[in-house]
């Protein structure tokens, strides 16, 4: 299951929760229904995680070339 992408996983996790929301399950369906729902919650932290680690921002000092910097959230101006 960890070979899924993030999109077909935040899919799957959202079904999950809709059909857990409506609480008409027997016990031990929700229970793996739940259980699925947390092996997709951490697959989507994965894509996130490594996906963050990608993200780049060009920086460019007052005198010299632009170079790339890590993205950090402190760096986006309100």
């Amino acid at each position: 299951m960890s070979e899924l992408k993030f999109e077909g996983a935040m899919a799957r996790l959202e079904e999950i929760v809709k059909t857990l929301e409506k609480g008409d399950l027997p016990l031990d369906r929700a229970m793996a229904s739940f259980e699925e729902g947390v092996t997709l919650s951490k697959i989507c932290l994965k894509h996130l995680e490594e996906a963050d680690r990608k993200v780049e921002i060009l920086i460019q000092s007052q005198n010299g070339p632009k170079k790339a910097e890590p993205f950090q959230a402190q760096d986006i101006q309100e």
